[in-house]
């Protein structure tokens, strides 16, 4: 049919003419890119051919997985128990009665005094005699922490009457064994021998001790006008003593 072949062949034609039209465009706009060469143009091409390949590779990944809390390990126990025994300070008894040693009982007995001397018979020996010491000498269990503390908080000075060089040697022997001349603890040098009462007074005066602690009765009189405070050992009463004297039985029930 002559009519139907006229129209094929002008929609064929039209086809044509506008593929041309879409190539001369397209040409157009690829030479004028081309002839100007701007960075800019270049570089948003290039940027948007990079948006659309990260977009694409986006849209692909799939989203992650949350990742699961790691397990809590229980608390140990055990370590735990070790760790708070082994802050626990431990605290020396004092005397027989088992009671402890605190600083805080022994500044506030000292009363801010600064230089103690103290007698060795009868107090930190259990020989009560000088004729005793010139055999042997014993410090006595219940003072050896207390004498320690002590020197801690004031400058301790030990003092005996003897006989001869044996019972020296006897006393600081005693002294050594128990521990007292350990390093923060009492100094030998600190400990002093003369041979009579009137001596150890004169000793106390020298040194100017503020607290002083002897078993002698005449000694603790002679000083009681110039020793702050005083300390008498006695298991009786010291009678009429000086408003600045105390009485105790025993160095460690004193400092209880």
């Amino acid at each position: 049919m002559p009519g139907l072949a006229a129209a094929e062949q002008d929609a064929v034609s039209l086809v044509r003419r506008v593929a041309r039209a879409l190539n001369r465009r397209v040409s157009d706009i690829v030479a004028l890119l081309f002839s100007h060469k701007s960075a800019g143009s270049l570089g948003a091409v290039a940027g948007f051919a990079i948006a659309v390949v990260f977009a694409w590779k986006f849209m692909r990944s799939s989203p992650r997985r949350p990742r699961r809390p790691a397990p809590k390990r229980p608390p140990a126990a055990t370590a735990a128990t070790d760790s708070a025994a082994s802050d626990v300070v431990e605290v020396e008894p004092v005397g027989e009665s088992g009671k402890l040693v605190s600083r805080q009982i022994v500044a506030k007995r000292l009363s801010g005094c600064r230089r103690v001397t103290c007698q060795l018979l009868g107090v930190v020996f259990e020989e009560k005699t000088p004729e005793e010491l010139q055999k042997h000498a014993t410090v006595r269990p219940s003072v050896v922490e207390l004498l320690l503390e002590i020197s801690k908080c004031c400058d301790l000075y030990l003092m005996e009457t003897v006989l001869d060089d044996k019972s020296e040697e006897n006393a600081l022997m005693a002294l050594e064994s128990a521990g007292l001349f350990r390093p923060g603890g009492l100094m030998k040098e600190k400990v002093l021998f003369c041979s009579s009462e009137v001596g150890r007074t004169s000793f106390v005066r020298q040194l100017e001790a503020d607290f002083h602690i002897d078993t002698s009765l005449d000694v603790v009189s002679q000083l009681s006008r110039f020793i702050r405070c005083q300390l008498f050992i006695s298991s009786m009463e010291g009678g009429q003593l000086a408003a600045n004297v105390f009485n105790s039985p025993s160095l460690e029930q004193f400092f209880s």
